[in-house]
């Protein structure tokens, strides 16, 4: 009778859903979605594929696709990796962000989070992608799209029924659009990545550390932990009341990137108001997996600011094409009046420096100061930072220009 228990017991783990907090994660990757094509006669294709329910009715996503081959680079019968494009807070699908990845060789499918549709994109004479989509008047909603990206949907909704949960939605339409486009027979179905900008950036959090098919991830500037520091979104958590609590286990990053195992590379800026760099920096340590972070002072935020960094394609490049590696520094060590780091390097550092600043208060108000540091091999020395310095890191160029960073030191911790 044992025995028996112990074989049913076997039985039902193996053929048991992999659930994490409402996703499926098991129906999620081997489910192909229903999808359509909408428009396959310009460079960037348009389709539809099927979404989760939305308040018990069936809805449909809106993406954009291209590839070598339908910008007129390949022939049909090669193959590519794929690309997984999200983005942020305002935005929709990006037809030009789309094709600016099919010339670097890859199949890139960018969907819109928000139960809508961009306007089709106009050519120019040198046959690039260019739109209004940016302007939010443009765009057309959905007869059965799912939920808006507003606040009452990304926070509000919290409790009861995850059907109108905003983030249960855009990181199940994520992985349904990574399912649809391994599908596809030109893709190389095991080396896809996923990269997303601000709300984009966190729900690439959310799918690293939900769908293991991906090979790389770069989330630039979204992060976990916004209930905590400056976030501009803690207020919308706090008002939850007694469900804050059950909105950051379900939802923040915090509760979700210890299952990241999917190279990741973080993108940030030392001033960014939504997502503050003491968040950011708690995020980027909870990561048990292979993990990278580049942190430019005073990085603009916005979508073509958020996919213009070289280093993201370079990134996503050594897990899908066999790139060269980007520089990897290790942690900074004060050894007396010096700041010591250690490079792992595939290419020639150029260049290193020492970033830190004085100031107090907002982190998006304070100014930072730059020292150069040198290299001497793969070894960067730079001056010990000032004692009034209660936050600094060492950034690393190398001969591409491409630059990493060491994890951000906090001397004084913020909250």
């Amino acid at each position: 009778m044992k025995r028996l228990f112990l074989l049913l017991a076997a039985f039902t783990m193996a053929h048991a859903d992999d659930i994490v907090g409402p996703w499926n994660l098991t129906k999620l990757k081997s489910t192909v979605p229903v999808m359509k094509w909408v428009d396959q006669s310009h460079p960037v294709h348009a389709l539809t594929y099927a979404g989760e329910k939305y308040l018990g009715k069936d809805t449909e996503v809106f993406a954009f696709y291209a590839s070598p081959i339908t910008i007129g680079a390949a022939k049909p019968g090669a193959k590519f990796p794929g690309v997984v494009l999200i983005h942020g807070g305002g935005g929709t699908a990006f037809a030009e962000w789309a094709q600016l990845w099919a010339k670097r060789g890859y199949a890139a499918i960018a969907m819109d989070l928000n139960g809508s549709r961009p306007p089709e994109p106009e050519y120019d004479d040198k046959g690039m992608a260019k739109s209004n989509a940016h302007d939010q008047k443009t765009r057309t909603r959905l007869p059965n799209g799912g939920p808006a990206h507003g606040h009452p949907e990304k926070f509000d909704s919290i409790g009861g029924d995850t059907s109108d949960d905003w983030p249960f939605h855009a990181a199940a339409s994520v992985m349904r659009a990574h399912s649809l486009l391994r599908s596809f027979a030109e893709v190389d179905a095991e080396h896809t990545a996923v990269t997303g900008i601000s709300w984009g950036g966190y729900t690439t959090c959310l799918v690293a550390s939900l769908d293991d098919r991906f090979k790389a991830a770069v989330p630039v500037y979204g992060c976990g932990f916004l209930h905590q520091g400056e976030s501009v979104q803690k207020p919308s958590i706090d008002k939850l009341g007694d469900r804050a609590a059950l909105w950051v286990k379900e939802y923040d990053q915090g509760s979700l990137l210890p299952r990241c195992h999917v190279p990741i590379l973080f993108v940030n800026g030392t001033n960014d108001v939504h997502y503050v760099l003491d968040s950011y920096m708690k995020s980027y340590s909870v990561v048990p997996g292979e993990k990278h972070i580049r942190i430019q002072i005073n990085m603009p935020h916005g979508h073509p600011p958020g996919w213009a960094p070289q280093e993201i394609g370079l990134f996503i490049d050594t897990y899908c094409r066999a790139g060269t590696p980007l520089l990897e520094p290790s942690a900074p060590v004060i050894e007396g009046d010096q700041v010591k780091v250690s490079v792992k390097a595939s290419t020639k550092i150029k260049e290193a420096k020492l970033n830190y600043t004085i100031d107090t208060g907002l982190r998006s108000k304070r100014t930072w100061k730059s020292v150069p540091a040198t290299v001497t091999g793969n070894t960067i020395t730079a001056p010990k930072p000032p004692a009034e310095a209660n936050t600094w890191y060492v950034e690393v160029t190398d001969e591409r220009g491409a630059m990493v960073s060491t994890p951000v030191q906090f001397t004084k911790p913020s909250y």
